[in-house]
């Protein structure tokens, strides 16, 4: 450092206090990389990279940007994992004695993206924080600095923990050096991995430090008022929280009043395998919106509105009157379609204003954005005035607390022209009338430039030139200029002030003198707009409060009346909301897939599950026959009762529910040394261990990944474990393959069975999607196989091999003639049969069965069962 120029010091020792971010380094009108960063930033950013000592023995690598165009080149760093340390001019050039002072006045980060184009408007951008307690508890907390929402919790165990993480779905996490162990980080691995871990000190995370920080932050004594003065755990990781932002904001964090706590309980639970099993928000496949949960729900007109639904469907309530309370509201709403539309009509159009408001208090709004406030605030007088005609409980709260701000809006309109341009120091911001100061300095700007057109004509009369042209640059100012065949006719007055090879220019004494009344009349117009909106746009931020009361009750109100517009125009229905443990839906429709253009109409269902008689029902039938639709609309419309929601049925009664839990589908966590049944297996634990009577379950294939015989024998007992364990004996649909799964009901008095009705046409099977009692007897695994595809001659090969099997043919050494195509004699093992005892002891009960005292019903069930196990 001692050999590098009075800059070159200064740069490295600004950079070695941000060494893990790109140092934008502020020269005049650009941001300039050096050394390493210029390397790695002109590798992602596709810039050209030159040097600095050039002829050096050493040479400094160099690259740069415009700094007016710096925001997209910051996201695609961000986006691609990167810090970014942005460091300012603070202090005057032209007033700088030596080196101009810099300092870094913002660290931008995955987590603390501010720039609106570089965020998704429906979406939070959460950074969050996670600290380790004993007994498997954490803290979790997280901030929207875009918004300012600040929240705190604890949860208990890693599942808890893991689908917090993945609901919240934050863009960057901050752990502790020392407390997160390394065999917790690979638990987490899964959710780690797609976002940005920083470490930081151990100190940080302190309860009294984190403590001491949130009170001045907030300038409280307690955590009482806040409703978190008990969460140990969650308070150290909120600590945290606030410290990064300290670091790395340096300010602009007026708009965080109020740090908010919740409690995964005063939830409808969901673990991280449901979120992905259900596609709430997103497609397992793609990861895209398009096909979820949410896409089909979401017609909200605001970015704001979009987020609260967000929020409601990864938090649905387990409250019944809070739940009632949504219902009523969209039922009024879905009624009185005209009012309806007349209030979408007013929200049309309304800017986010959480993120207006958060950008406004972080200094970092422009006119445009103070503008669109105006216009946004211009519309709720229209809102409130609909207000009247509404009754319900909901709705007339969300009028009460929504606040016009007229004081903001008359302020911005009395103080900003309609349309103000981008650029905030190169005047054209005020209005007139708005500041006297302005207004005569505009005056004088006007009469000095009247006053040039004046000269130039003056000039012509007197010269007799008619092209002499008085003109102006930012280098040379004002000057005459002269073409070289009238240099002649130049008066004596006329100083030379620069030579061109056509022309001339000069300077008179009289324009030396407007030309700096004039220009230092527009130099002083430009400071004092500059100056003018910083005050107004400081006294906007002062009303912050108001403003996110307003932009919550405007999103609540959007959400409702996206809500109200889904159910009118899908037909849906208002679900009965109790406290019993029953699940009562009458012709049920998946939400999603009946908005599928799948080329076959969509059939509705029934299902009806309880704790008394209906607990767990046993669903056989073929691929592709609708099992799986039918267990997650079930799961679905749950869920959106719970959120407040009318649900795609003709009726519905729905208990409440704490958790929704599903096991689907196959797949692996290699990272964690998991395999595919591991995973099954571990998902299953999980909802055996935590499931209580008030749990709706959706099991899917238990035991498919192993072998037949162990995968039947865990599926069975899954099942009985489910119905005789009194602390679960939660609401299940279970799927299954395995037909021996039927025999369940004989000695289950709550298990039913249930299938997906087939028809069997010229060797074809034909799917009628609709669930009817009783058992399947057949998978139609190969009709199906031919349908995907599977060549002719391994489809005849399946058959061949199937009718062996059916057929119970057997090779010399006793084992299932899979290998061949002719049938041997039989030789009986005992090895087909799963049940040995049981088989046994059902053979002898037969035979002791007098048949003729029986129903014809239960004769042929008796002769059924004798051709199934003799």
């Amino acid at each position: 450092m001692s050999s590098s120029t009075p800059m070159m010091r200064q740069y490295l020792e600004i950079k070695s206090q941000h060494p893990d971010a790109i140092l934008f380094f502020r020269l005049g009108d650009f941001y300039e990389m050096f050394m390493e960063d210029a390397v790695t930033a002109s590798r992602v950013l596709g810039l050209t990279l030159t040097s600095r000592n050039k002829g050096a023995v050493e040479q400094v690598p160099l690259c740069g940007i415009p700094y007016h165009s710096s925001q997209g080149y910051i996201a695609r760093l961000v986006d691609n994992g990167f810090k970014v340390a942005i460091c300012e001019q603070v202090e005057d050039p032209r007033e700088a004695k030596g080196i101009v002072k810099r300092e870094v006045v913002q660290v931008v980060t995955p987590g603390l993206v501010v720039d609106s184009e570089n965020l998704q408007p429906k979406e939070n951008n959460f950074l969050l924080a996670l600290a380790a307690g004993e007994q498997e508890l954490y803290g979790l907390s997280c901030v929207d600095i875009t918004t300012g929402a600040f929240r705190v919790t604890e949860c208990r165990g890693l599942d808890e923990l893991r689908s917090e993480i993945i609901s919240l779905n934050p863009r960057e996490i901050l752990v502790s050096a020392d407390g997160i162990s390394e065999s917790l980080s690979t638990q987490l691995q899964s959710v780690l991995a797609e976002r940005l871990v920083n470490r930081l000190p151990e100190w940080v995370f302190e309860e009294d430090r984190a403590r001491r920080l949130l009170h001045d932050f907030f300038a409280v004594s307690n955590l009482q008022g806040f409703g978190c003065e008990h969460l140990v755990v969650g308070v150290r990781a909120a600590g945290a929280v606030l410290h990064y932002l300290q670091q790395t904001r340096q300010g602009g964090l007026e708009h965080i009043r109020s740090l908010a706590p919740y409690a995964c309980a005063d939830y409808l639970i969901l673990d991280a395998a449901t979120r992905r099993n259900l596609e709430l928000t997103a497609t397992q496949g793609e990861g895209r919106k398009k096909g979820s949960l949410l896409g089909v729900m979401d017609r909200t007109l605001t970015a704001m509105g979009g987020r609260k639904l967000r929020h409601w469907i990864n938090y649905p309530l387990n409250v019944a009157v809070q739940i009632r309370a949504r219902l009523q509201a969209v039922g009024e709403l879905r009624e009185k379609s005209l009012l309806r539309e007349d209030l979408r009509e007013c929200l049309d159009g309304v800017y986010d204003l959480e993120r207006l408001g958060a950008r406004i208090a972080m200094a970092g709004a422009g006119a445009k954005d103070l503008a669109a406030l105006r216009v946004s605030l211009g519309k709720v007088p229209g809102i409130l005035a609909l207000f009247s005609d509404l009754e319900a409980p909901l709705l007339c709260q969300l009028g009460q607390v929504i606040d016009p701000l007229e004081d903001v809006r008359d302020l911005i309109a009395e103080a900003l022209v309609d349309d103000p341009p981008f650029v905030l120091r190169e005047g054209g911001l005020i209005r007139d009338g708005f500041s006297a100061e302005l207004d005569d300095l505009r005056l004088i700007s006007r009469e000095g430039k009247g006053w040039i057109v004046r000269l130039e004509q003056q000039e012509r009369e007197r010269t007799g030139i008619g092209s002499l042209k008085v003109r102006y640059n930012k280098v040379f100012g004002y000057y005459i200029e002269i073409t070289r065949t009238h240099l002649a006719r130049v008066p004596e007055d006329y100083q030379r002030k620069q030579t061109l090879v056509n022309a001339e220019r000069f300077i008179t004494p009289a324009l030396k003198e407007y030309e700096d009344k004039v220009l230092g009349a527009e130099e002083r117009i430009q400071a004092l707009e500059y100056d003018l909106f910083q005050e107004v746009r400081q006294q906007v931020a002062l009303q912050g409060r108001r403003l996110l009361a307003t932009a919550d009750a405007l999103a609540e109100l959007d959400v409702l009346l996206g809500l109200a517009d889904l159910a009118h125009e899908a037909d849906y229905v208002c679900p009965q909301i109790d406290e019993s443990t029953m699940l009562h839906i009458e012709e049920g429709r998946h939400p999603v897939v009946e908005r599928m253009n799948l080329g076959e109409r969509f059939v509705p269902n029934d299902v009806l599950l309880d704790t008394t008689d209906n607990q767990l029902l046993i669903i056989t039938g073929p691929n592709m026959a609708g099992k799986s639709t039918f267990m997650r609309q079930v799961a679905l419309i749950t869920l959106m009762a719970h959120l407040g929601s009318f649900v795609p049925a003709r009726a519905a009664r729905i208990g409440l529910v704490d958790r929704i839990f599903t096991r689907v589908g196959a797949s692996d966590n290699l990272a964690s040394g998991q395999s595919t049944f591991m995973v099954e297996m571990t998902e299953t634990a999980n909802i055996l261990h935590n499931a209580t009577p008030r749990s709706l379950i959706i099991l899917d294939e238990i035991g498919r990944g192993t072998s037949t015989f162990d995968g039947v024998s865990i599926a069975w007992a899954v099942a009985e474990y489910l119905h005789e364990h009194a602390s679960v004996a939660a609401k299940t649909l279970f799927a299954t393959h395995y037909h021996e799964l039927a025999d369940l009901a004989l000695t289950c008095k709550r298990v039913k069975n249930w299938n997906v009705a087939v028809r069997e046409w010229n060797d074809q099977v034909i799917f009628l999607r609709k669930i009817v009692k009783g058992g399947a007897s057949h998978s139609y695994g190969i009709q199906v196989a031919r349908l995907a595809g599977i060549p002719p001659a391994v489809v005849e090969r399946a058959k061949e091999v199937l009718r062996n099997l059916e057929a119970g043919e057997f090779s010399g050494e006793g084992q299932p003639a899979l290998a061949r195509g002719r049938a041997r004699e039989q030789v009986p093992s005992p090895q087909l049969s799963l049940f040995d005892s049981a088989a046994d002891e059902l053979r002898r009960k037969l035979a002791e069965v007098d048949v003729s005292v029986l129903t014809p019903l239960e004769a042929l069930n008796v002769l059924d069962r004798l051709k199934k196990m003799v």
